[in-house]
């Protein structure tokens, strides 16, 4: 049994993600934002903790995340605004994963996009940029500590059932992925460690997610 930790677990992939830990024998902690968002939580068997990341300092991050096993980060500040999501998106994510180092949670799972990293190619005036970088930067900081790290990019959410089939690998190109799927690569990314220490792309496919992840 594995006790992980969801930043971001009233977000809609994060709340397909928490049942299939459940299911698989894990302790699910969703760590949210907002108290109204708790019921949503503890519906899916997972425990709601009601903390504001984007406000939390690294140690006071560490606190809340120290005796987990593994944590994952599937929280956004949604676009829109610009500021905050250099706040969420980038800066919360870096002291997120500082803090993780601090408690000695090894396994660290950012939920990223297709796309994202040094080479994104979204010039600064468009205002998708904040998002693009931010995720960028959040990601090159995972990958450059000693953690038991797993960066997913999944392409276009969309709200289709489902397959448990993806592809991924050298030459894929964006384009669409269920949540289902999302999820179902979130969980099984945590028990494969041959995924440690990747960088996976991938959309919706023909291949079983557990052979597409090697």
């Amino acid at each position: 049994m594995t006790d992980v930790g969801i930043i971001g677990g009233h977000g809609k992939v994060a709340l397909l993600l928490e049942p299939l830990l459940i299911q698989a024998g894990h302790q699910v902690t969703g760590i949210i934002r907002r108290p109204d968002q708790a019921g949503d939580v503890a519906a899916t068997g997972a425990t709601p903790v009601v903390a504001d990341i984007e406000r939390r300092s690294t140690a006071e991050i560490a606190e809340l995340i120290g005796g987990f096993d593994a944590l994952v980060w599937s929280a956004g500040a949604g676009g829109g605004n610009p500021e905050r999501t250099w706040a969420v998106d980038r800066d919360a994510a870096i002291r997120s994963i500082d803090a993780a180092g601090q408690a000695g949670v090894d396994r660290y799972l950012m939920v990223s996009y297709f796309g994202a990293g040094a080479e994104h190619g979204v010039p600064p005036e468009d205002s998708f940029y904040p998002y693009a970088e931010a995720k960028s930067l959040a990601d090159a900081h995972l990958a450059g500590t000693e953690l038991g790290w797993t960066i997913l990019r999944p392409s276009g959410l969309t709200p289709q059932a489902p397959t448990g089939r993806i592809e991924t690998g050298d030459g894929v190109q964006p384009g669409s992925v269920s949540r289902g799927n999302v999820a179902a690569v979130i969980a099984a990314s945590l028990d494969l460690p041959s995924t440690i220490g990747r960088t996976i792309e991938f959309n919706d496919g023909a291949i079983p997610i557990r052979v597409a992840l090697g």
